[in-house]
């Protein structure tokens, strides 16, 4: 049987006079035609609930989407911190506390990969233009599956086995992971040093990306192996 694969849920909060969760045909594709079975996850009315939602998934994916309420890393907010949402950080927030006790399949993808890092400990950026002298130009607006910068790899790494040391990304955030938690690898970085990458040594598969994999999906450049390799350790979960 396919693995069952949840994707969490982004919220509708551009778009006026509209309530309503949802998320990009891309997640949905790339897990699909890794061999999963995709499934979008709703915010929680309960959190005592997520033990039972864990219960049926094989894995989940934490997906991309507005910014991490910096008052889970004790931080006040930053004049360039954007859209936050409580329901939304609550939900994930549990699911990921327990699906990383459980050492269920773990993939984080943009704010999932900083949803992340918050849970077990670390810190944001909250605006890289705003707090990162030097840094490059992370937020862009070229096509989605464009690539805009190059990624090191560290060589011993999860993610180098699957990728290799170098590649291209696309790249569209204004926060960054500042300091990855205890316990996990820091495994990649742009070309001005910020954090793109990271895992958790030891885990059936934690791995987490600061970039959109899912864009290239279909494409002749893709990110096909990583889905793959997750969806694999879905499938032994």
């Amino acid at each position: 049987m396919k693995p069952l694969i949840g994707i969490t849920a982004d919220t509708l909060h551009d778009v006026p006079g509209r309530d309503g969760l949802w998320n990009t045909t891309d997640y949905f594709r790339a897990v699909s035609r890794a061999g999963g079975l995709p499934v979008l996850l709703p915010y929680l009315e309960e959190l005592d609930d997520a033990d039972a939602l864990l219960d049926r998934l094989d894995g989940i994916l934490f997906s991309g989407g507005n910014d991490v309420d910096p008052v889970h890393y004790g931080e006040a907010p930053h004049p360039g911190l954007g859209y936050v949402s409580v329901e939304r950080d609550s939900t994930e927030m549990v699911l990921a506390r327990k699906a990383l006790e459980r050492d269920m399949p773990i993939f984080g993808i943009c704010r999932g990969h900083q949803v992340l890092a918050v849970v077990e400990g670390g810190t944001l950026w909250q605006d890289i233009p705003g707090q990162v002298p030097g840094a490059i130009k992370h937020a862009h607006r070229q096509p989605k599956w464009h690539p805009i910068h190059t990624v090191a790899i560290r060589p011993e790494s999860r993610l180098a086995a699957i990728l290799g040391t170098e590649i291209m990304v696309n790249s569209r955030h204004h926060q960054a992971v500042r300091d990855v938690p205890p316990g996990w690898l820091g495994t990649a970085t742009a070309p001005d040093g910020l954090n793109e990458a990271m895992e958790k040594p030891g885990a059936r598969f934690a791995v987490s990306v600061q970039w959109h994999p899912e864009n290239f999906t279909g494409r002749a450049y893709n990110f096909d192996h990583l889905f793959a390799a997750f969806v694999a350790a879905c499938k032994e979960a």
